[in-house]
């Protein structure tokens, strides 16, 4: 009874970080962890019980997506979704003791994007119009990350983006959301077909992440965007410490 509590409550915060500002990943994964659920099962779990959230958000904003450097939305999307199908494959092949000593390094990854990902999307704007080759290359890669981890893939699609076109970083946020999104469709696709969903774990916390989503998105438009990027930011790194002792030490 206690588990299912407390997954949950993770799936509540972790729905509420989404909504707004994301990073909901860093609570739900170390979460299914700590209730002893494989490293490798659990990532693939958080992701199913967080994909609610993100399909709600993309739905809002569909009216929204647009071209991306140039390039259309539908070779885009077929290249994230190819993308993410393979790293969703690489997820399921890799293995627990292998992904749990790779963990620390990706949320890493991840929590360095949300501290970086605002001043990269600024900094790192430019004029190019690079080849459809080169930006669709990097979305096959940015969608593998997001199929096999997902940790801050949409600010990782916006830095690229902005590096790659030099556009307008508010207007491709519609972009940005389902993209993402459609690399978790696959993804979770992919690992309900293989029976890599720890369902027992995952129903309370889909049902808390439906919840806490629904708070963040009425809670964000009240409270200031400097508390919750502090939030999230101090959730990430304290995760990312937590895991690397785990690994390490």
């Amino acid at each position: 009874m206690f588990d299912i509590l407390l997954l949950f409550l993770a799936g509540l915060v972790a729905g509420g970080m989404n909504a707004l500002a994301g990073g909901g990943s860093f609570v739900s994964l170390p979460v299914l962890i700590s209730v002893g659920v494989p490293s490798v099962i659990a990532n693939a779990t958080s992701t199913f019980a967080l994909f609610p959230g993100g399909v709600t958000s993309s739905w809002v904003y569909r009216d929204g997506v647009r071209d991306v450097c140039g390039v259309g939305v539908r070779p885009i999307a077929a290249v994230t979704v190819a993308g993410g199908i393979a790293g969703s494959v690489l997820l399921l092949s890799t293995s627990s003791t292998t992904f749990d000593v790779m963990l620390p390094w990706l949320l890493l990854i991840a929590t360095s994007m949300l501290v970086l990902g605002p001043r990269l999307n600024i900094s790192l704007q430019s004029k190019m119009r690079p080849k459809t080759a080169v930006v669709l290359s990097v979305q096959f890669v940015l969608g593998v990350y997001g199929g096999y981890f997902g940790g801050a893939v949409g600010l990782m699609m916006l830095a690229a983006w902005s590096l790659l076109g030099g556009e307008d970083i508010k207007s491709l946020n519609p972009t940005r959301m389902a993209m993402v999104t459609a690399a978790n469709a696959v993804a979770v696709a992919v690992f309900v077909l293989a029976g890599a969903i720890a369902w027992l774990q995952c129903l309370p916390m889909i049902a808390g992440a439906l919840a806490g989503g629904w708070v963040g998105a009425h809670t964000g438009r009240r409270l200031p965007a400097p508390i919750i990027r502090g939030i999230t930011l101090v959730v990430a790194a304290s995760t990312t410490v937590i895991f690397f002792t785990r690994a390490y030490f």
